[in-house]
């Protein structure tokens, strides 16, 4: 089974301002390991889900599609803490910019996370907000480290949020434990240069000239190779496309896949990530000792995979990955 762990939450979207001046907003499902989760089952994943419910109305509205997807919900009982809201914004080049207000997402702690895992885990696919609050990381790193213990595959995409780092100098801190655990990492250009530099770009191309772009990519994927479990990391180009690197050297990048009517890019690289483990799933090589060893060949198919899932993805507005048989018919064509 694969298991997601971390947010999930209501996106309260920018629909666009009406005659009277005032914003008009929907209310929609959201946090990027829900939208994972959802991606999974999606391609025929059995998936679990490991993050608290609300009791309230927006909590009800958060299970409906997890269970139209065929995701399990692995925290049974409902909490007493308000569903987490994202309020989100779009740029003038539809890209989705995020203020949240936490609730129902924190009401966790290590014991309950570990006892929730079920004895069929292969995988474990974790990351958001779950390492921001220092409290929050020290469970998560207790549910990573029993993880590794029992020999699954775990991997991370942390989908850095600025907005709610209040010490950043303790957020890496707490990101470089847990970066010394996990067999594969995706991150984004954007990630990267927050990581490494404390700033938020709004627009890479017109902010961050394509070579220091590659010296941050470089440094920081080469210190992630060189961890103890690595093995595998994925970087996300927004329109730019991905690329992948394996720790035994082979390097692959894939462009976009751009569907026949765009919606926006919410859930875009949630849904590439879960097409990234579907693929390596399917191969047989979401194995530790495996991952590094993948060819640019297989680096390349899925990376194209991923970019089919977060395309198909982005022909709608919110998150709504695509069925296994939507994808298969792009791959096919």
């Amino acid at each position: 089974m694969f298991v997601v762990g971390g947010e999930c939450l209501i996106d309260l979207v920018q629909e666009g301002v009406g005659p009277d001046g005032k914003i008009r907003m929907s209310a929609l499902e959201g946090g990027s390991p829900y939208n994972c989760a959802i991606a999974l089952a999606k391609l025929g994943k059995e998936t679990g889900f490991l993050c608290p419910i609300s009791k309230d109305g927006f909590g009800d509205y958060l299970l409906a599609p997890l269970d139209r997807a065929g995701v399990r919900p692995l925290l049974a009982d409902r909490v007493a803490a308000p569903t987490t809201l994202a309020v989100v914004t779009f740029n003038e080049r539809m890209q989705a910019q995020y203020e949240f207000y936490r609730g129902a997402d924190r009401a966790y702690t290590a014991t309950g996370l570990i006892a929730a895992l079920p004895q069929n885990l292969d995988v474990l696919q974790f990351g958001g907000f779950t390492t921001i609050e220092p409290e929050d990381a020290a469970s998560y790193l207790e549910v990573v480290k029993t993880a590794v213990g029992r020999g699954v595959t775990v991997t991370m995409d942390p989908n850095m949020r600025p907005s709610l780092v209040h010490d950043f100098a303790a957020y890496a801190a707490q990101l470089d434990r847990f970066f010394d655990l996990v067999h594969l990492v995706k991150v984004s250009i954007e990630d990267l240069v927050y990581f490494d530099t404390q700033r938020v770009v709004k627009d890479i191309d017109a902010e961050l000239p394509a070579a220091e772009q590659e010296v941050i990519v470089t440094r920081h994927v080469g210190d992630l190779l060189k961890r103890p479990n690595c093995e595998l990391v994925v970087v996300t180009y927004g329109e730019h496309g991905s690329r992948a690197f394996a720790r035994g050297g082979a390097t692959a990048t894939a462009p976009i896949y751009s569907p026949p009517v765009f919606g926006d890019t919410v859930g875009a690289g949630d849904s590439l990530m879960a097409g990234i483990l579907t693929f390596l799933g399917e191969s047989g090589d979401l194995k530790p000792g495996r991952l590094g060893a993948l060819d640019a060949e297989t680096l390349q198919r899925m990376l194209r995979f991923g970019a089919v899932v977060a395309g198909l993805n982005c022909a709608h507005k919110g998150c709504n990955p695509p069925t296994r048989a939507e994808v298969d018919a792009v791959l096919a064509a």
